[in-house]
């Protein structure tokens, strides 16, 4: 099973990029953040022509998240646990069938945080608690289970061109690295460091001041696997050449393949 994540930045401005992005990859399952839409306002007829399954979380102008699957999401379950009074559209889960069982997969867009000293940092702080006791539960099942999504989370100085830069963002301050270490250790295993050590490898790269031009990019796109899915680990691609089309999302794609039992 290939499952990618992306961080599309406007499904609607960007549908011919991800009607690419599906032919040229094959995912079985592609988790998007930043619809920026509605559910009905979603291109779902132009997306399920093309053969494929839609299941969405969407929000007017802001965040909105989506699965878009070969098969059918069942289970499907929409917004986080822990805080029936937050209205932002950040999660999406559902199971799909694999070999002779199935993966349990989340699209997630956690907060961003900037400014941090304003209200935006604690409920980041306080979305990443909620997703860790909600991945305690997921794990507690013993399935495949995949986490993937736009994190807004740089883990390590190696994840960023330049980490000094970094130092005062919400993305990179040691609360924000402890959570998701927290997140972590529950036993999910970050799929592209279980593959390598290296650096230099980005998964967005701002729009300003020719950050792309000069590789000078972040990695905060990221898929959590639980043991079960660990185990069945082929291969991780961050497919950075989407970041070069036309009019592009400022993030691009990062895709698992996992074997079949």
């Amino acid at each position: 099973m290939r499952i990618a994540t992306w961080n599309v930045n406007s499904v609607r401005q960007r549908l011919g990029h991800l009607l690419d992005f599906l032919k040229e990859a094959e995912p079985d399952a592609l988790c998007l953040q930043e619809i920026k839409c509605v559910d009905a306002d979603f291109p779902r007829a132009e997306i399920e022509e093309a053969g494929w399954q839609v299941e969405t979380h969407g929000q007017k102008t802001f965040n909105g998240v989506a699965i878009i699957s070969r098969t059918k999401l069942e289970d499907v379950r929409r917004g986080l646990p822990g805080d029936e009074s937050d209205e932002q559209a950040r999660y999406l889960e559902g199971v799909l069938p694999l070999g002779s069982g199935v993966v349990r997969l989340a699209s997630i867009y956690l907060p961003n945080g900037n400014p941090p000293n304003t209200e935006k940092y604690p409920y980041k702080l306080s979305w990443m608690r909620r997703l860790t006791a909600h991945a305690r539960m997921l794990l507690a099942l013993e399935e495949p289970l995949v986490l993937a999504g736009d994190y807004n989370v740089i883990p390590d100085a190696r994840d960023a061109r330049d980490p000094a830069a970094w130092v005062s963002d919400a993305l990179f301050l040691p609360q924000t690295r402890a959570a998701f270490r927290e997140l972590t250790h529950l036993g999910l295993t970050e799929a592209l460091r279980a593959t390598t050590d290296d650096t230099g490898l980005y998964t967005f790269w701002d729009y300003q001041a020719g950050a792309w031009q000069r590789n000078n990019g972040i990695r905060i796109d990221h898929l959590l696997l639980s043991a079960q899915a660990a185990d069945r680990l082929s291969g991780v691609q961050i497919i950075k050449h989407v970041r070069g089309w036309e009019k592009p999302s400022d993030h691009v794609p990062v895709m698992v393949d996992l074997k079949a039992a």
